[in-house]
């Protein structure tokens, strides 16, 4: 019967063990399937990666830049652009100066922001292939080529027409951020104080020019303050047809100064590069993921007896050279243990138990009190002599209490 005593321990054991593997299984499934999602992220990573990099190496700059008809952007122009076609008006954007002069002839406004692709001559001859030409900008360069002036402040409040050409008549103050210094014989609108203008029109050999800064007044965020509409139909609103000029670098003819891209500066051998970089990278990361597989989750519960605690406590004590803190933790062991003896509360204070062992004891309570609440041990023979009176007390106390317990 003895022999047999065991069986059902071994047969328990058995039994627990036979139920941890299903467990383990049940616990990585879920892992697996978390690792196989932080792979699939990894790969989608790296082919975004690489699409954005071959997306800033293909792509070109945007240039159409302010004031562009078919921009819907707060910098754009498309207000300005629907706004004139309600009155009728025909608008034809180009992107080439070729089509832009032959569609510029008759009774038709030319519009150009600032043509800073084109050569002063190119300029010039564009400019020229139209009766009535608008100039959106404060460029020193189309000032001077045309003849119209100077740039002057770049600060001028409030201003009114103040000026002979009737398409102004009607329209209301604008606010000018930028006014130019009108040159002999153009005739300057909108002036300031000082005699500054934010429009220059001028009419010469038949052809009529006028300039002004439209970034700011005829922009789809500003278009509706002031007189800003106003005047913008007063300016591309008077013929029945608009060819608005959107330059660009395919269309320069300046040669030499074409301007660099990404793309161009690129060599050729980057981009199948990093294709070659994307494939190592998800064959590195198929390979060492099926190499590694699934961690396996183990309850090891670890038990740290409190000897052990007090013993490594007592180490890092003692290799410290700290008597100090080594006297504050022997005295607090002591007042928890004498308060549970002499049937105090467990936060009974070095005071309270000194007066209860004074009682019990019949001594005088200032040596107790220097025992176990007064000045710290600063070598270690002092705090060897005081764990040792400590000591004392408390087998004083238990000698005092279990001899009361005996007395009938």
């Amino acid at each position: 019967m003895t022999a047999l005593s065991p069986a059902p321990e071994v047969a328990a054991r058995a039994a627990d063990d036979a139920l941890e593997p299903t467990g383990s299984t049940a616990a990585a499934r879920p892992r697996r399937l978390g690792n196989v999602l932080g792979w699939l992220f990894v790969v989608a990573l790296l082919i975004g990666v690489a699409l954005l990099s071959m997306r800033f190496v293909a792509t070109q700059p945007d240039l159409s830049g302010a004031l562009h008809p078919e921009s819907a952007n707060p910098a754009g122009a498309k207000a300005l652009a629907e706004l004139v076609r309600q009155q009728g008006v025909e608008i034809t954007i180009t992107r080439s100066r070729t089509e832009a002069q032959a569609a510029a002839h008759g009774d038709a406004t030319l519009v150009l922001v600032d043509p800073f692709t084109l050569s002063d001559e190119a300029a010039d001859e564009l400019t020229s292939s139209a009766e009535r030409t608008v100039l959106l900008t404060s460029s020193s360069r189309m000032l001077r080529l045309l003849d119209l002036g100077e740039l002057g402040s770049l600060t001028g409040g409030m201003v009114e027409s103040d000026c002979d050409a009737r398409e102004f008549a009607r329209v209301g103050p604008i606010e000018a951020v930028r006014l130019f210094e009108a040159a002999s014989g153009v005739e300057a609108c909108f002036r300031d104080d000082s005699g500054s203008a934010a429009v220059l029109h001028s009419e010469r050999d038949g052809r009529t020019l006028t300039l002004l800064e439209g970034a700011h007044l005829f922009s789809n965020a500003h278009l509706a303050e002031d007189g800003n509409a106003a005047l913008g139909l007063a300016l591309l609103a008077q013929t029945d047809r608009v060819v608005w000029y959107v330059p660009s670098f395919e269309d320069s003819d300046i040669s030499g100064e074409q301007q660099d891209t990404l793309g161009s500066l690129t060599p050729d051998w980057v981009t199948p590069a990093i294709l070659l970089l994307l494939l190592a990278g998800i064959a590195a990361a198929c390979w060492r993921g099926r190499r590694f597989g699934p961690l396996v989750a183990e309850s090891l519960p670890v038990t740290v007896r409190a000897s052990e605690t007090m013993h490594g406590r007592a180490r890092l004590t003692a290799r410290a050279a700290d008597a100090a803190h080594a006297a504050v933790a022997i005295r607090e062991g002591t007042v928890i243990r004498l308060s549970r003896r002499l049937g105090l509360s467990a936060r009974a204070s070095a005071q309270e138990v000194a007066d209860a062992a004074s009682d019990r004891l019949r001594v005088p309570r200032g040596s107790l009190y220097e025992l176990l609440g007064g000045a710290s041990p600063a070598t270690d023979r002092d705090l060897i002599d005081l764990a040792r009176r400590l000591s004392e007390l408390e087998a004083a106390v238990e000698n005092a209490v279990h001899t009361e317990r005996n007395v009938p």
